[in-house]
């Protein structure tokens, strides 16, 4: 016959085990939660004539023209430079996030890899 209240093999040891690590990812989490929150990421175009810069809560905080940039006769040019910047600083944020949540889990996708 089974005992109540546990399972067979010791694995209410192992349970334990698994809550602390999952409260240890959970921490880590956070932190990096936190750094990606403060990092800021500058990104170019038009070989440097636009800069833009984002932080990590995907807020633009800096956008820098070269004054040879600014042509009135050719607006949609500069417009598709502070667009193409923009997109790129927010990849490299999105880059920086997942290598940040790959370090934590392992590069396991998900919980752990589970269907849950």
């Amino acid at each position: 016959m089974a005992k109540r209240g546990g399972f067979p093999g010791g694995m209410p040891g192992n349970m334990n085990n698994l809550m602390k690590q999952a409260q240890k990812m959970q921490r880590q989490m956070e932190e990096a939660q936190k750094e990606l929150e403060e990092k800021e990421v500058t990104a170019a175009a038009g070989g440097g004539a636009v800069e833009v810069t984002v932080s990590g809560k995907h807020e633009i905080t800096k956008v820098k023209l070269s004054p040879e940039v600014v042509d009135p006769d050719d607006i949609e040019m500069l417009e598709d430079l502070i667009m193409a910047a923009t997109n790129e600083a927010y990849r490299q944020l999105d880059e920086f996030s997942q290598s940040s949540m790959a370090k934590i889990t392992g590069g396991m996708g998900g919980l752990g890899g589970m269907p849950f």
